[in-house]
């Protein structure tokens, strides 16, 4: 191993990383075709475009952690600080990764071990590249929580994964991350799951980061504005070729293929459709979801009050927009109106109460009450197909379909949302992050339910496809009459989308209004703050 450190140290001359013409297939197939590119040491190269274009198995390339012998690279080498890692053995990738370089994954819940609290698996890092114990490293730990802006740090680190919210998680992964300060940080989507304050202050973090420890980023991301703040170079890719390169400002300002004109001009937008005198489906009466964090000998003796008093209501056919920084509450309050949570309070879906209902007597109002997780990849079983997945809904209330005309329905439903039938074969993992949340879509919306809980619905799209799913829940909705609680941190979707907006902190509604309201009169300092961090990243959000 000290002869393997020894080669890598020598090589500062040369760029930290290098990609020459590297190649991937699948199964034969290829999905990356002959790329070529390089980073120096304080630099930050993105690679941009649309799900499935080759980005993510481009970077999962230089670490080796694609699903070998499935996947073969017919060509190519990659050099991190000199040294070869195509064909590396698994001793000495160990040694590179998490140590020379780390990686900021997509989906922060599959990346993270469900079984071990935070501390421990931030620990194991320390453990493995530094030899710190638990007990050292507990400082070390507690100060990377605190630097990614994870609030009640002490308290969070003896979490489980399954106890934060998704832009929490996606903080730790972060953490992580940095914890052995690489010379390589490879960030795929880093920012998808934060809201829009913390994520300017994790650009800014990050930034920072690189130019005190001098470490080259490769930067993956669909969101255009988080390539304009940070990246030095650009290569645009599609279909797993590299169709332009250039400095960041010579791409935006002046792009020379028809492809990156495309990306730049892709952005959700259009007006929410509904009308105001139509009948209400949903409301709810001083909602209260708590969850206990101690236990006495005989009782509960602490509790986190995740929705407090929360009262709200969405007429048939409307969009109510749900926003606030990460852990305010939007996600839990989505599942307590579903009944998904234990909570306290009225819930009427029309004229009917579901509070105190069993899960028998809730089972007929199910097909009505659809939701989309946040977590694409997180939500669908890997056991079983995409056609199996979408028809489970099908199975249960609509029993008397035959297997074709079950076949024929998941099929009209995977092309509403942009895929062709014949993914209904395939499984979860062979498809993109966006993708798989289009599947996602699809299940939720093959009911026709009367409303859909969307939980940050386009997270993990690039922005032409943010767009057309935008278009598509529009067009849903006006055909199938739908009502949705969208759910985001992505403010410039749930403008395009939401008729009324609530805005969440701690837990409580701190200001609620239309649309046009809320955005263009803001009256609350909190809620100035997620509007200026939204639509200016070049802001660094103060309102946590």
């Amino acid at each position: 191993m000290s002869k393997i450190v020894e080669q890598i140290s020598e090589s500062d001359s040369e760029p930290v990383l290098i990609v020459d013409n590297l190649s991937v297939s699948f199964r034969g197939e290829p999905a990356v075709k002959n790329i070529s590119f390089d980073i120096n040491k304080g630099e930050t190269l993105a690679l941009v475009g649309e799900s499935g274009s080759g980005k993510s198995v481009t970077a999962l390339s230089v670490l080796q952690l694609l699903p070998y012998p499935i996947a073969t690279h017919p060509s190519g080498s990659v050099r991190v600080d000199g040294f070869e890692t195509m064909g590396a053995s698994n001793h000495v990738m160990r040694n590179i990764r998490g140590s020379k370089v780390t990686m900021i994954f997509q989906e922060p819940m599959t990346s993270l071990n469900p079984l071990h609290r935070i501390e421990k698996q931030i620990g194991e890092i320390l453990f493995v590249h530094r030899g710190l114990k638990l007990v050292d490293a507990r400082v070390r730990i507690l100060d990377l929580l605190k630097l990614v802006g994870l609030q009640n740090a002490e308290e969070k680190m003896r979490s489980f994964p399954h106890e934060l919210s998704g832009g929490q998680r996606q903080r730790v992964m972060i953490a992580m991350a940095l914890a052995n300060e690489p010379d390589l940080l490879i960030a795929d989507e880093p920012t998808t799951a934060l809201d829009v304050t913390i994520q300017a202050q994790i650009l800014e973090l990050l930034k920072e980061l690189q130019q005190s420890l001098g470490m080259a980023m490769l930067l993956i991301t669909h969101d255009l504005g988080v390539v304009r703040r940070m990246a030095d170079r650009v290569c645009v890719m599609t279909q797993g070729e590299i169709v332009e390169r250039g400095n960041c400002e010579a791409i935006f300002e002046s792009p020379q293929h028809e492809y990156t004109r495309h990306l730049l001009d892709a952005e959700p937008s259009g007006h929410p459709i509904g009308t105001k005198d139509s009948d209400i489906l949903l409301k709810c009466d001083l909602l209260n979801v708590r969850f206990p964090l101690a236990k006495g000998f005989f009782h509960t003796s602490k509790y986190l009050q995740a929705v407090n008093n929360v009262s709200l209501t969405v007429s048939r056919g409307q969009t109510l927009g749900i926003v606030g920084e990460s852990g305010s509450g939007k996600t839990t309050l989505g599942m307590a109106i579903l009944r998904l949570v234990k909570s306290e309070g009225d819930i009427f879906l029309k004229d009917t109460n579901l509070r105190g209902m069993k899960s028998r007597q809730l089972r007929p109002f199910r097909r009505d009450m659809q939701i989309v997780f946040q977590d694409p990849f997180g939500s669908l079983s890997p056991r079983l197909s995409i056609h199996q997945i979408i028809e489970e809904g099908l199975l249960v209330h609509e029993k008397d379909l035959s297997e074709n005309e079950r076949r024929s329905k998941v099929a009209a439903a995977l092309k509403e949302v942009g895929l062709d039938e014949s993914a209904q074969d395939r499984y979860p993992h062979e498809f993109s992050g966006g993708q798989r949340q289009r599947i996602a879509i699809a299940r939720a919306l093959i009911l026709k339910p009367k409303l859909v809980v969307l939980d940050e619905p386009t997270s993990a799209l690039d922005m032409s496809v943010q767009a057309q799913i935008v278009d598509l829940l529009r067009d849903l909705q006006s055909r199938y009459d739908l009502t949705y609680l969208f759910i985001s941190h992505d403010l410039k979707v749930v403008r395009a989308l939401s008729n009324q907006v609530i805005v969440m902190k701690d837990g409580v509604i701190v200001e609620s209004g239309t649309s046009d309201q809320i955005f263009d009169e803001p009256k609350t300092e909190y809620t100035r703050a997620l509007i200026a961090a939204a639509f200016d990243l070049s802001v660094v959000g103060s309102g946590s």
